[in-house]
C-alpha cells in the first residue's frame, strides 16, 4: 500500500521521537524514501527487548527509528508491520557453492541476506583460475540475490601457490608464494582465510605451515576460519588449541562447533566453558553451530589417509583391499552402523548407506570401496541432540548452515527456521531477541561488519518481516529441499528480494573486507 504525505510530516515525527533528525541528512545526499514500516516489533539485533516501533527506509539505509503510528513520506511504500516482527536479516557465517552459477532462494526465504563463502579450505573460482581475486571482479559485475562475502581458502590457495598435495612440509620459497597468493586475496577484500583440515589438502598440511600465514592474517585483521583437524569427543579440544596456535595473531573462528560421538548437556558445557576459558586468557576465539545432529559432507572422511589423494586409489585396492575394509568396518562402527548414513549424492539419493549397499548387492565395506572416497556425500548421524542444543543456545555461538544449493540436508534451507520455531516457538528455549542477535549482530561482529548486523539509522537496510508463530522449517533428512515458510519480506539493501514465497529481485552485494587500521 502506497500512501502520500508531506516530507515535514515524517521529519516532525522523527525530531518528536529525538531518532528523525538523521533522516533530513541521508535525504540530502538526494535519495529519496523507499519504504517505511509501520507499527512492526522491532526486534534490533543487539539483544534487546523488542519494542514496537515505525522504521523508516532511505535508499539503501535505515534512515529512521520511530514513535509506532505515523505517517509514511510521499513516494514511499507503506508496509503495515501489524505487529509483525522485523529484524536484521540474518548472516550466514559459513556457505557453500557459487551464487554466479546456483540459485540461492531457500536462503532468502529463510531470512539470510548475507552469505559467507570460501569456507572449508575451498571455495568459488572462475573456471581453472585459481586466484580469488578473479572471482571477486566477477562477482563484482554480477546481480546478486543476497550480499556475498568471501575468505581465501587454505586449499585452494595450496594449489594456487603451486605446491602438490602429496607436499607435507612446503620448503620456505614455497611458503612465501603462499604468503603472497593470500596477502594478494585479502587486499582485494578476502575477509580472512578459511582451513579444511578433514579434507584433501588440507589434511596433509602441518602446524608450521599454518602458522606461517597468521601474521599475513592479522596485518589485514582478518579471521582465521577452521573446519578443524577433528570434531571427535576425544579429540576436539586438542584441535581447538592447533587452531588457537596456527591462527595466532589472527583471530580464530571454529566453523560448526559439534562434538562427534559426545553425549548429554555436561559435555557440552565443558567445552563451553573450555572455550570461556580461553577467552578470559586474551584469545578472541569465536564459534557458530548449526541446529542439527547429523554432518553433511563427502565419505572420505570414513577412508583412511593412505587411501586418499594424491595416492593412486587402484593401486590401493589392489595391494591393501582387506587393510581397507577392515578400516571401513571399524570406522562405520563407531559411527553407528551403515543406517547411520543417509547418501545424499546420485544415483544413491535418499537410501542409507545399509540400503544402497543391499541394493548393489554387497557388504557396505565392498560398497563403499567400490564408489571410492570421491564416491559420494551424505548426513551423517553422529551427534547427540542433548548436547548440541546447549551448543546452539550458547548466547556465544553464532547460528550458520553450513549448507548451499543442492544439498541434500535440511540445514541448507532450514536452518533459521528451525531457530525460531523449535527454541524460541515451541521449546521457549531462547528469547526472541537473542536468537536474532546470534544470526545476526553476533556473526557481523565476527566479520567485522560494521555497517549490517543491527536494525539502527545508518545501518544497511537489509531486513526481514515474520511472524514467529506462522515459520516452519518445512525440510527434512527425506525432503531437504523443501523452503522454509513464514517469512513475509526479505529486504536486501534496502529493496525487496523476497516477498509473497518467491524471489522479487536480486539486489545483493559482494561485500568487500575493509582495510584494518
Amino acid at each position: 500500500m502506497v500512501r502520500d504525505v508531506t516530507r515535514r510530516q515524517v521529519v516532525a515525527g522523527a525530531i518528536a521521537g529525538s531518532a528523525l533528525a538523521h533522516l533530513p541528512v541521508i535525504a540530502a545526499a538526494g535519495s529519496e524514501p523507499s519504504i517505511y514500516f509501520r507499527d512492526v516489533l522491532l526486534v534490533d539485533g543487539t539483544g534487546r527487548e523488542p519494542h514496537h516501533a515505525d522504521v523508516a527506509v532511505l535508499g539503501d539505509q535505515v534512515a529512521a527509528i520511530l514513535s509506532p503510528g505515523g505517517s509514511a513520506p510521499r513516494g514511499a511504500r507503506l508496509v503495515e508491520g501489524e505487529g509483525r516482527v522485523l529484524a536484521p536479516g540474518f548472516i550466514d557465517t559459513h556457505t557453500h557453492g557459487d551464487p554466479l552459477e546456483q540459485s540461492y532462494d531457500a536462503f532468502l526465504a529463510m531470512g539470510v541476506t548475507t552469505i559467507l563463502l570460501g569456507v572449508d579450505g575451498s571455495g568459488p573460482r572462475v573456471g581453472d583460475d585459481l586466484g580469488l581475486r578473479t572471482w571477486l571482479a566477477a562477482a563484482d559485475r554480477a546481480a546478486l540475490p543476497l550480499n556475498v562475502a568471501a575468505l581465501a581458502s587454505h586449499g585452494t590457495l595450496r594449489r594456487a601457490s603451486g605446491i602438490p598435495d602429496s607436499v607435507r612440509q612446503p620448503d620456505d620459497t614455497a611458503l612465501a608464494r603462499m604468503a603472497a597468493q593470500l596477502d594478494g586475496e585479502l587486499t582485494a577484500g578476502a575477509f580472512g582465510l578459511s582451513y579444511g583440515l578433514e579434507y584433501v589438502p588440507g589434511i596433509y598440511s602441518e602446524r608450521a605451515e599454518l602458522a606461517s600465514l597468521g601474521q599475513t592474517i592479522a596485518r589485514h585483521g582478518g579471521v582465521v576460519m577452521s573446519h578443524m583437524r577433528s570434531e571427535n569427543d576425544d579429540e576436539i579440544e586438542a584441535s581447538i588449541e592447533e587452531l588457537i596456535a596456527s591462527a595466532h595473531p589472527a583471530r580464530p573462528h571454529i566453523s560448526h562447533l559439534k562434538v562427534v560421538f559426545g553425549k548429554g548437556e555436561d559435555r557440552a558445557r565443558r567445552l563451553l566453558d573450555y572455550i570461556a576459558a580461553k577467552r578470559r586468557d586474551g584469545v578472541d576465539l569465536t564459534a557458530d553451530a548449526y541446529p542439527y545432529s547429523a554432518g553433511y559432507t563427502g565419505i572420505a572422511l570414513l577412508f583412511p589417509e593412505w587411501a586418499l589423494p594424491p595416492t593412486d586409489y587402484s593401486a590401493v585396492v589392489a595391494e591393501r583391499q582387506q587393510e581397507l575394509r577392515d578400516h571401513l568396518i571399524a570406522r562405520m562402527t563407531r559411527r553407528g552402523g551403515p543406517e547411520a548414513l543417509l547418501i545424499g549424492t546420485a544415483p544413491y539419493a535418499g537410501k542409507t548407506l545399509a540400503e544402497a549397499s543391499q541394493d548393489a548387492g554387497l557388504h557396505y565395506a565392498d560398497f563403499l570401496i567400490k564408489i571410492g572416497p570421491g564416491g559420494a556425500s551424505g548426513a551423517h548421524f553422529t551427534m547427540d541432540d542433548a548436547l548440541q542444543d546447549i551448543l546452539v543456545l550458547d548466547p556465544d555461538v553464532a547460528i550458520s548452515t553450513d549448507g548451499g544449493p543442492g544439498m541434500r540436508h535440511p540445514r541448507a534451507t532450514g536452518t533459521y527456521a528451525k531457530l525460531i520455531e523449535q527454541y524460541v516457538v515451541n521449546g521457549r528455549r531462547l528469547p526472541i531477541e537473542q536468537a536474532v542477535r546470534k544470526a545476526t549482530a553476533l556473526p557481523a561482529q565476527i566479520l567485522r561488519l560494521p555497517d549490517r548486523g543491527t536494525v539502527r539509522p545508518g545501518a544497511k537496510a537489509d531486513l526481514i518481516l515474520l511472524v514467529p508463530d506462522r515459520v516452519k522449517a518445512r525440510s527434512t533428512y527425506l525432503d531437504p529441499f523443501a523452503q522454509a515458510q513464514g517469512f513475509d519480506m526479505v529486504m536486501v539493501n534496502g529493496r525487496p528480494a523476497f516477498e509473497g514465497g518467491e524471489r522479487v529481485g536480486a539486489p545483493g552485494r559482494l561485500l568487500r573486507a575493509a582495510k584494518a587500521s
